[in-house]
């Protein structure tokens, strides 16, 4: 189906959405492709410590690249889609995640692990296209009173791409055929091969649809004029900080779970755990609605402390434990983050007026802490792994201080 194009407004979907329904279900598959691409990511880190023979820390460099193309290519990407519009950035950012799905079959050619890094980057540098443009497009394929629906709908696809990839990565990087040499980079192959033929698929749908250009005024609907410099708003200030913390735990936790599991009980091996990590990516998207549903009742920041404060005590079990009791800890840990990334944003661009873009913009930035903060996890992890989660300990009394004080806003 593709719709021609028009004199038609960006506003014009909202009253239109019947007409844009095959648009809203080709963004809606960008939720579930970047998902799908972060829940592959997590299990290649076991992998490639056991097929290339890295260390644990070399192979938290796999969410270096992945993050810290997040951090580098946003603003570009930005300016990109100002120029030439989201559809154009849509379609970049689809062509350089099948450019980066492709460069994992040489990559697993010369069983290259900083080939493999490289490929990584591309790929992610594709996603933050996507991320940067898929969010306004949902607000706007439909009716406004249902904009929050359609973008929740939208986002709980990230939740099952999520889900879905340590399953396929378990039964395919971890099959029996998989020995212990550059030779089993021949699964890793097949599958990013797949993706990106998937990915391509959809950047020629995405090519042959009119989709309405968003222009940024139409978007921001905050236009309050505030005299008082952006940084001088501390609790935005702290929101930056606090995400930085944040993302850096979630990434960290997830990257060093299949060496955790396979660590704290013996019965456990690589193919299992990956499928505990799946059932944990899915405690972390049930959780996305439960906290939703409890801020009903509870205010968003006080929500946002008491999750912290129990995946502190559960980090401490973690890091303590030696038995099912802690496999189990760390699995409730997906739970009681999930609804930590999207509070500290909104909390944090609280009233910013005219500044609440570029708030914005430094909210995303901050997943930097995804990049860098695994590495040091991974030094610790060398001398056994629970020793590591000490760092995501450390990270949620830092959310929790700002649930507690750090939102508040300070007038004058």
């Amino acid at each position: 189906m593709a719709l021609t194009s028009t004199a038609t407004s960006a506003a014009e979907p909202s009253t239109n959405g019947k007409g844009y329904l095959f648009p809203l279900i080709l963004v809606t598959s960008l939720f579930f492709l970047w998902g799908l691409a972060y829940g592959l990511l997590d299990v290649l880190n076991k992998h490639f410590q056991d097929a290339l023979n890295v260390t644990k820390a070399r192979s938290t460099l796999l969410q270096a690249a992945y993050f810290g193309a997040y951090f580098l290519i946003a603003l570009p990407a930005g300016i990109f889609m100002n120029k030439y519009g989201y559809k154009k950035g849509i379609i970049l950012g689809l062509l350089l995640y099948a450019t980066g799905a492709f460069l994992f079959f040489p990559s697993a050619q010369m069983g290259s692990f900083d080939f493999f890094l490289l490929a990584l980057f591309v790929l992610a540098s594709g996603l933050t296209c996507l991320e940067t443009a898929a969010n306004p497009y949902v607000t706007v394929l439909g009716k406004p009173e249902t904009s929050a629906f359609r973008l929740n709908l939208s986002q709980c696809f990230n939740g099952v791409g999520s889900f879905i990839g340590p399953i396929i990565a378990a039964n395919v990087f971890f099959n029996e055929s998989s020995g212990q040499d550059s030779g089993n980079l021949d699964s890793v192959k097949m599958v990013y091969v797949i993706i990106a033929i998937v990915v391509l698929f959809i950047a020629v749908l995405f090519w042959r649809t009119y989709l309405p250009e968003i222009k940024e005024s139409e978007i921001v609907s905050d236009k309050a004029q505030d005299t008082k410099p952006l940084f001088q708003h501390s609790h935005f200030v702290y929101g930056v900080i606090a995400q930085f913390f944040y993302v850096a735990a979630q990434v960290g936790i997830a990257a060093l779970f299949i060496n955790y599991c396979t660590e704290a009980k013996n019965e456990i091996d690589n193919s299992k755990a990956a499928y505990l990590l799946s059932i944990s990516l899915l405690l972390f998207t049930v959780g996305r609605f439960a906290g939703t549903a409890l801020m009903r009742k509870i205010a968003p920041n006080i929500l946002l402390t008491i999750f912290a404060v129990i995946n502190i005590v559960l980090c401490v079990m973690v890091v303590w434990g030696k038995d099912w009791i802690s496999v189990y800890s760390l699995m409730a840990v997906f739970f009681f983050e999930s609804i930590m990334f999207p509070t500290i944003f909104a909390l944090g661009v609280k009233d910013l007026g005219h500044h609440t873009k570029k708030g914005s913009s430094f909210q995303i930035m901050s997943i930097v802490g995804g990049a860098l903060m695994p590495y040091f996890m991974g030094l610790l992890a060398e001398n056994g792994t629970a020793k590591a989660y000490i760092i995501p300990l450390f990270c949620f009394v830092v959310v929790a201080w700002y649930g507690a004080k750090g939102y508040k806003i300070k007038k004058g």
